[in-house]
């Protein structure tokens, strides 16, 4: 299986919208895709597939009470479809996960008759997706937590061991990656007992047709791998994607939404690319950092 967390500390990279184009490429690729949304903030990937309607539902089983070993059903009952592609959708839950696997912790640590035992927080969800079998039932995985640190993006990257790292070339882009190295060297230490692998950093949102060569130094002193592909910024297409809870790949098949411009169909073989590019790693794990 393929797995990876798409994840920078910076707002406003384009995270998002880079882990819902990317699990579609995977699916037109033939892959089968298994795609979580971590982030508890309305909107985001959820809404993006159209399957925000049991966000708010009190009552609906949801990924945190099993992370809390509090299931109300089996896993494959969470998963929903849409466009080719299952996904794991948010729920309001999430908001208070650090503080719900903190009193899990407390209640499985107190009634274990093991005094040595330990309820390891940043390892639930893991735990949920082996126990449904996901790494054999998925060619692909994608988790898509928030930009804080925290149980949400400790418990993507357990899950994954890697990252994929959207990064804006602009001033406020090269400020958000200084120190980054450090950022990801301290998640290990964190979880203790995993490799952080860095399959790439993908300049995003670029203007033009050159991604400025400072903003790539900067990434290269940070010592992190570049993706040999850059995503153009397309705020129209973007946005009429998510005004209609689609990817911008249904946008261009779908007439019913609008034709995508000459322009515009190129960032579909970026897309392409970078999913094509992120499998290869996979089967050349050398060169994965």
């Amino acid at each position: 299986m393929i797995p990876y967390t798409v994840w920078s500390e910076a707002g406003g990279v384009g995270k998002t919208t880079l882990a819902t184009t990317l699990a579609r490429a995977h699916a037109n690729h033939g892959q089968d895709v298994l795609v979580i949304d971590m982030d508890p903030q309305d909107g985001g990937l959820t809404h993006h597939f159209g399957l925000d309607d049991r966000k708010a539902d009190g009552e609906a089983d949801n990924l945190v009470l099993h992370m809390i070993g509090r299931p109300r059903g089996d896993f494959a009952d969470l998963v929903r479809s849409s466009e080719g592609v299952d996904v794991v959708p948010s729920h309001n839950m999430l908001g208070t996960l650090a503080d719900l696997l903190s009193k899990a912790a407390e209640l499985e640590e107190d009634t274990n008759p093991d005094p040595n035992y330990e309820f390891e927080k940043e390892k639930q969800l893991r735990r949920v997706l082996v126990d449904a079998d996901v790494p054999s039932t998925y060619d692909v995985l994608i988790i898509d937590p928030p930009a804080s640190e925290g149980q949400h993006l400790y418990n993507a990257v357990y899950a994954t061991s890697n990252l994929l790292i959207p990064f804006e070339p602009s001033p406020k882009g090269e400020r958000s990656i200084q120190g980054l190295r450090d950022v990801v060297n301290g998640l290990e230490d964190e979880l203790g007992d995993i490799d952080v692998g860095v399959l790439g950093a993908v300049p995003n949102k670029v203007k033009g047709t050159n991604v400025n060569s400072k903003y790539l130094d900067a990434l290269e002193q940070e010592d992190l791998p570049i993706a040999p592909v850059s995503i153009g910024e397309r705020g129209s297409m973007l946005g009429d994607a998510w005004d209609n809870q689609v990817t911008i790949y249904e946008l261009d098949e779908n007439d019913s939404y609008r034709d995508l411009r000459d322009y515009e169909q190129p960032t579909l073989e970026k897309f392409d690319e970078l999913a094509a590019y992120i499998t290869e790693q996979f089967q050349n794990p050398e060169v994965r950092a």
